[in-house]
């Protein structure tokens, strides 16, 4: 019996006391990758000259419906399964989805600078529908009041540097 209690007591002693850090969910395989970077998403062989959200958001009647390639900041991904994220700029933010929910990203993509191509629109949600997309979030649905105005991008491909 000491002999046990001495094996545990040893093997608690040499296993280091680290924090858990939340569990990174993976949903998609990268269809394009280097050392620096992984493409989400449908492969591109070359990139467009990226814009600000900024100036996407700036442009919205000349740009909503077209194809745009964006950089942006990750605000927020999906926890569940990295199934949209939040981009925000400067005050600006839009909702970032993937087409036929055909792929995710990782969901320690927050923070992240990347670069996606895809289709802008401008829509009103439903107060509901802004509720729910909140809660997504985790925001406060209720401070909602009232329909919203939603910045989007329905993501064809997203690059994503490697941390």
């Amino acid at each position: 019996m000491k002999k046990i209690f001495v094996s545990v007591i040893l093997m608690l002693l040499s296993t280091p006391l680290v924090a858990q850090e939340a569990e990174v969910i993976r949903l998609s395989e990268p269809v394009q990758e280097t050392e620096t970077y992984e493409v989400f998403g449908s492969e591109i062989k070359q990139w467009n000259e990226a814009r600000s959200l900024v100036s996407l958001i700036e442009s919205e009647e000349e740009l909503s419906g077209k194809e745009v390639t964006i950089e942006t900041e990750v605000a927020k991904v999906c926890q569940k399964k990295g199934c949209f994220f939040v981009a925000n700029q400067d005050g600006y933010s839009a909702r970032i989805t993937f087409k036929d929910y055909g792929f995710f990203i990782p969901t320690d993509s927050q923070g992240k600078t990347v670069t996606l191509v895809g289709t802008f629109t401008v829509k009103e949600l439903s107060e509901d529908q802004a509720k729910h997309y909140a809660e997504d979030a985790d925001e406060d649905a209720e401070a909602i009041k009232g329909p919203q105005k939603e910045y989007s991008i329905v993501a064809t491909s997203v690059m994503i540097p490697k941390s």
